[in-house]
């Protein structure tokens, strides 16, 4: 290990995809990788996931979606955000199966001159991404021609939750409501492909009203909670997968009334060993972690003392022993006083998603038990 390192725990990530199948255990897995998989790395944890068992791989990006069918994955995956530009026909001769929710989506899967696999998707309440109920009848009538023409297999029709996170919530109840409703107009058209899904992690967890023949979990693979309400890693019988480590590159002694960093956000309050760990913004730490990120360093929790710069950060270690090569994990387990990601996310008014997602390609990604 030099400067800093992530480093990604397959055992526990496996661990996980045997809870959410526990979960939903009459629906397939669809393993959402998207996002470098959370930052975890995409390949490494495809990979992993195929060896746990999920039947498909859910992708983004077209982008994604062809990586891992470069290197070699040939089940089932599905993709679903492509701007105007993007391969179409690459991905569709790939054998990558497609999420649409235009016309306009339909029409260019017509234009490849390739056969397709769709999955239609219906905006149940989201308001981003799916079709509205408004159009969904002529949406699934085009989409059923391009199958009648030889042009197309309807596979799936799916959408996506907006609060699931918060399993309470009445939304939640209208959205299946809503979704079951969009079913059952496609099947009086004459559509009635083998999977619907619209559970995301939070409702593969929670809401087994949801589940239908395919599951999406994504950020509960990672061994980070879906939201707050849903409970700690701990509590949903989750292991956090990704531990982010720094190292102590100085370690020097500092007079009280000493100020550190830029604009002095922070002055020590007596005579301080101070120590520097070469991860800041350029890295993925948040800059609003600034006097609150939680880290684990000389044998105690502390915070970050001063503002959080590009490449670095510093801690008021107070009278603690400390060296140069000291390890400093910002965030890991949740054992003892190791903090969690979501930890992190509490105290920069985040979600524990941006957390692990937005961590940098500076920052080396070290597999643990990939020879397993």
């Amino acid at each position: 290990m030099s400067r800093a390192e992530a480093r990604i725990d397959l055992e526990a990530f496996a661990h996980n995809l045997t809870v959410l199948r526990a979960a939903a255990p009459h629906s397939q897995q669809m393993a959402v990788v998207k996002a470098d998989a959370y930052g975890h790395g995409l390949l490494p944890m495809a990979r992993a996931a195929r060896e746990a068992g999920a039947e498909w791989l859910g992708a983004a990006l077209f982008s994604e979606a062809l990586e891992l069918r470069a290197e070699g994955d040939s089940g089932p995956l599905l993709a679903w955000l492509a701007a105007p530009e993007d391969p179409w026909g690459e991905v569709l001769e790939a054998g990558i199966d497609v999420g649409v929710s235009t016309p306009d989506h339909l029409e260019r899967v017509a234009a490849t001159g390739q056969r397709a696999r769709l999955h239609l998707k219906l905006d149940t309440g989201l308001g981003r991404a799916g079709c509205p109920p408004s159009n969904w009848e002529s949406f699934v009538s085009r989409a059923k021609a391009l199958q009648h023409a030889g042009r197309a297999e309807i596979v799936g029709i799916w959408s996506h939750f907006t609060v699931a996170d918060d399993p309470r919530n009445p939304l939640n109840t209208v959205q299946i409501e809503r979704f079951h409703a969009g079913v059952e107009q496609a099947a009086a058209l004459g559509v009635q492909p083998e999977h619907l899904h619209l559970a995301n992690s939070a409702a593969t967890l929670s809401l087994p009203d949801a589940h239908f023949t395919l599951v999406r979990p994504g950020i509960a693979m990672y061994g980070v909670s879906p939201g707050v309400a849903m409970g700690t890693p701990q509590e949903l019988g989750l292991r956090p997968v990704m531990t982010l480590i720094g190292r102590f590159t100085t370690v020097k002694r500092l007079p009280a009334g000493s100020g550190l960093s830029y604009g002095h956000q922070y002055t020590l309050p007596a005579d301080a060993t101070v120590g520097v760990v070469p991860l800041g913004y350029a890295d993925g730490i948040p800059r609003n972690a600034t006097n609150v990120g939680p880290v684990f360093a000389a044998g105690r929790r502390r915070v970050i003392a001063g503002r959080v710069c590009m490449d670095q950060f510093m801690l008021d270690l107070g009278d603690d022993p400390a060296l140069e090569g000291d390890e400093v994990v910002l965030f890991g387990s949740g054992d003892e006083e190791v903090p969690l990601a979501e930890d992190w996310a509490q105290a920069t008014g985040t979600i524990g998603y941006e957390i692990v997602t937005r961590l940098g390609p500076r920052v080396p990604r070290v597999y643990v038990g990939e020879d397993r």
